[in-house]
C-alpha cells in the first residue's frame, strides 16, 4: 500500500535525476503526481517551470504549502528524513558519509557530464559531431564507473549492494547512471561488482517500476 500525500514531480522520462526521486518514492511507498516537462520541446526554459526552479532543471517536487524542492540528492534525504522507512541511509556516521561519496561519485561527478545540455553545447558550440559526442560521453561513464568499481571491489562495507545488503541513495545514483547508459545504448565492460549489484537492484519493483523506458513519452522501442 502506499502512502498518501499531496507531492507533485516535474520531471521527464530520461533524465537521471528524476529516475532517482521516482525510486526513492517507490521505495518508500509514496506517489506524485509526475508533470512533464518536456526537455525536447524546452519546457525547462519557460516562464512557468523558471518560477518553480531558476536554474530550469528538473526534477522538482512539490508539496503544497511549501517551497518547491530542487535537486535530487537534496529531495531523496528530504524523503528520507519525513519518511524513514526503509531508511536510505545507513545509521552510523561513517557508513552515511561512504555512501554520500559514493552518490556524489555519481550524481556529482559523473552525470553532470553526460548531461543532455553538456550534448547539445558539445554539438553545437564546440562543433563535436555524433560520433566525438559519443566518445565523450564513453569516456566519462567509463572513467566514472571504473572509481565507483575500484571502491566497491576492494572496500569490506560492499555487500549486496554498495554499502552492505540494503538499498541505499548510493545504490539509487549508480542505477541512474546504468539506466541513462542504457537509454543511450552504451555499454561498458569490466565491472563486475557495479553489473552485481545493478542486476539485484532491476530485479527489484521500486527500480523497475522507475525504468526511463517505462515512463510517459519513452519511445515505444
Amino acid at each position: 500500500m502506499t502512502a498518501p500525500h499531496d507531492f507533485e514531480l516535474y520531471g521527464f522520462w530520461r533524465t537521471s535525476a528524476t529516475y532517482r526521486v521516482r525510486v526513492a518514492l517507490n521505495l518508500k511507498g509514496l506517489e506524485a503526481h509526475e508533470r512533464v516537462i518536456d526537455l525536447d520541446k524546452g519546457e525547462q526554459r519557460g516562464d512557468a517551470f523558471l518560477k518553480i526552479n531558476p536554474l530550469g532543471a528538473i526534477p522538482a517536487l512539490i508539496e503544497p504549502g511549501h517551497l518547491p524542492l530542487t535537486q535530487s540528492l537534496a529531495i531523496l534525504e528530504f524523503l528520507d528524513e519525513i519518511h524513514p522507512t526503509p531508511p536510505l541511509l545507513p545509521s552510523d556516521p561513517h557508513g552515511r558519509a561512504r555512501v554520500r561519496s559514493i552518490a556524489a561519485m555519481l550524481a556529482a561527478d559523473t552525470h553532470p557530464l553526460i548531461t543532455p545540455r553538456v550534448r547539445k553545447y558539445l554539438a553545437i558550440t564546440a562543433g563535436f559531431d555524433d560520433a566525438a559526442v559519443r566518445a565523450w560521453l564513453v569516456h566519462w561513464f567509463t572513467t566514472g564507473l571504473a572509481a565507483v568499481e575500484e571502491r566497491l571491489a576492494s572496500e569490506p562495507a560492499t555487500g549486496r549492494f554498495c554499502h552492505g545488503d540494503e538499498v541505499t541513495i548510493a545504490d539509487i545514483c549508480l542505477l541512474s547512471i546504468t539506466a541513462t547508459m542504457k537509454v543511450l545504448k552504451i555499454e561498458i565492460a569490466g565491472i563486475p561488482t557495479i553489473d552485481r549489484i545493478v542486476a539485484t537492484c532491476e530485479a527489484m519493483e521500486a527500480f523497475a517500476k522507475a525504468d526511463p523506458l517505462k515512463q510517459v513519452g519513452a519511445p515505444a522501442n
